[in-house]
């Protein structure tokens, strides 16, 4: 018989086993959802912005009307 795959959730901050039920979710605790929000205040957490081709400059090709004389 195949066996069940348990989802084990942990606080992010602490580690601690957390249930999805509790009032605190994804954290363990009102402690650790507050640890957590200072980082985000504090700016220890950041998202970086993925480097994309509109970053790049532009350079003309040389068959670029905008180039001739």
């Amino acid at each position: 018989m195949p066996r069940k795959r348990t989802l084990r959730l942990c606080c992010p901050i602490c580690k601690k086993p957390v249930q999805a039920a509790e009032p605190d979710f994804p954290f363990c605790s009102e402690r650790c959802r507050l640890i957590d929000l200072g980082k985000w205040a504090s700016g220890r957490y950041s998202i970086p912005s993925p480097l994309t081709d509109a970053d790049k400059p532009i350079l003309n090709s040389p068959d670029d009307p905008e180039d001739q004389p």
